[in-house]
C-alpha cells in the first residue's frame, strides 16, 4: 500500500476536539482497534488515539517559548498523564467517533 494511500485513510478517521482550551486532533479507532482496547482505561485511549494538537512549548513545559511544538507520541503520553482533566473528554469523542461508525456501517447495510 502506498504511503499517500495509507495516510490519506488515517486522516479520514480523524477529527479536531475542542478540550480545556485546546485543539486536539483524534483519530476513530478502527474495528481491530476497538477488539483490543475493550475494558482498558480512558487514559489508553487518550494517549493511543490524539494524533496531533495546537499545543505550544509554553503549554507543555515552564520556560517553553510560545512557538507552536510539533506533535510528538511520547510528549503527548507523558504530558496528558499530568491532565486528568483531559482524559474523560476525549475518551469519550473517541469512543463516540467510534460509535458513530459503527451505526454508519448498520444504516449502509440495512440500505444495500
Amino acid at each position: 500500500m502506498s504511503r499517500a494511500l495509507l495516510e490519506r485513510m488515517q486522516r479520514a478517521r480523524e477529527r479536531e476536539l475542542d478540550v480545556g482550551g485546546h485543539k486536539f486532533v483524534i483519530r476513530r479507532p478502527t474495528d481491530a482497534d476497538a477488539l483490543g482496547m475493550q475494558g482498558k482505561p480512558p487514559l489508553d485511549f487518550v494517549t493511543r488515539f490524539v494524533v496531533g494538537w495546537n499545543l505550544t512549548e509554553l503549554d507543555i513545559a515552564p520556560g517553553g517559548n510560545a512557538e507552536p511544538a510539533a506533535f510528538d507520541p511520547e510528549v503527548w503520553a507523558s504530558w496528558v498523564a499530568d491532565r486528568p482533566d483531559l482524559w474523560e473528554p476525549i475518551a469519550t469523542a473517541v469512543l463516540t467517533a467510534y460509535g458513530e461508525h459503527v451505526k454508519q456501517r448498520e444504516e449502509a447495510a440495512k440500505n444495500s
